[in-house]
């Protein structure tokens, strides 16, 4: 049986906007809770008809008295179970929830993992209660980090918060800051540096990424660097400590890619430590650190990457947020004993 649907009609007022998807969201009424980036998403999958042919072009015109009749699939009993897993909770409240999700933890289930994930504690914290938007497999979800990467996480309890942070990640104005410990230090004065395609610096040392992002050829699980056709991706470094072959930087998104981070420091020649997808086998030597920190660098057990912060406007108060975690115990331990050995 396929899943249930229903269709919204608007009829389109005077003067609207010069894009379909703009003058959707000014046209459908606000309980119909439709984000800017929800429409753009029906648009996209042929759920919109105008007149009664379907649209796909966003930058489609609108006149006054088109009907539009949009076509949405409607929420499914989630069949993802809810299991008790402990969860480190920074905020809560009726709308949303921002969790400080631990390494190893996938966030929502997959092939290969179907349980043990972040959605599966959150439907036990919840008693099953979650935003229906993300799907049967995804409720609440609006964004995610890698199962190895720990840190913060916002998550949707209503479908009001869920499209009202869809449309702040869409817009690039969730604040998110990253903490990384990564091979080399990146130095301004590298002159290495200036002739990377996609660098340049801003004020204050900043090294800026700027490059597309795809899908590897090759290798369907990873990323690629390119400079034609992906999707546009930027990410903003800060040295914050040099520890000679290893640094603690911070990383600030402006766009939140699959696997930004890790393959925009690899593409600069600073892979993350522990990064085995895209570090290859680049290694500490013994005689840069002494043996025993060099072996625990070089046998890290994950992407040395942590979500430190997370700062948003409250979809539905309108409160700024911003939150922070600090480094968990793996990284931690490794920093304070870089800092002992280069002191």
């Amino acid at each position: 049986m396929g899943r249930a649907t229903r269709i919204v009609t608007v009829l389109i007022g005077p003067d609207p906007a010069g894009r379909l998807d703009k003058a959707l969201g000014d046209a459908v009424p606000e309980h119909e809770a439709l984000s800017r980036s929800r429409l753009a998403r029906l648009i996209a999958d042929g759920a919109v008809a105008v007149n009664g042919a379907v649209v796909t072009e966003l930058r489609a015109k609108l006149a006054e008295g088109d009907r539009v009749d949009i076509t949405i699939d409607e929420a499914t009993e989630v069949a993802t179970a809810p299991e008790a897993i402990a969860l480190s909770v920074v905020y809560e409240d009726d709308e949303l929830i921002v969790i400080n999700k631990p390494a190893g933890m996938v966030v929502h289930p997959a092939p290969g993992t179907p349980d043990g994930t972040l959605v599966n504690a959150l439907l036990h914290h919840f008693g099953g209660n979650l935003s229906g938007i993300g799907g049967e497999k995804r409720p609440g979800i609006v964004h995610r980090i890698d199962k190895e990467t720990s840190g913060l996480l916002v998550v949707a309890k209503s479908d009001r918060a869920h499209h009202g942070l869809a449309d702040q990640f869409a817009d690039h104005s969730i604040e998110r800051e990253y903490i990384a410990l990564c091979h080399g230090a990146p130095d301004p004065g590298d002159p290495r540096l200036n002739g990377v395609r996609g660098v340049n610096f801003e004020p204050g040392g900043i090294l800026k990424i700027t490059t597309q992002l795809a899908r590897h050829k090759t290798d369907r699980q990873r990323q690629a660097v390119l400079f034609q056709g992906g999707r546009h991706a930027v990410t903003r470094v800060k040295l914050e400590e040099n520890f000679g072959p290893v640094a603690r930087v911070a990383c600030r998104l402006e766009t939140g890619r699959t696997h930004q981070i890790r393959v925009h420091m690899t593409h600069v020649g600073h892979a993350l430590i522990g990064d085995q997808v895209y570090g290859g086998r680049r290694r500490v030597s013994d005689k840069l650190l002494g043996a025993g920190l060099a072996a625990r660098i070089n046998a890290f057990p994950r992407q040395a990457l942590h979500a430190a912060k997370l700062g948003f406007c409250h979809p539905v108060t309108g409160d700024d947020l911003l939150f922070s975690a600090d480094l968990p115990e793996d990284m931690a331990a490794l920093v304070h004993d870089l800092r002992a050995v280069t002191a």
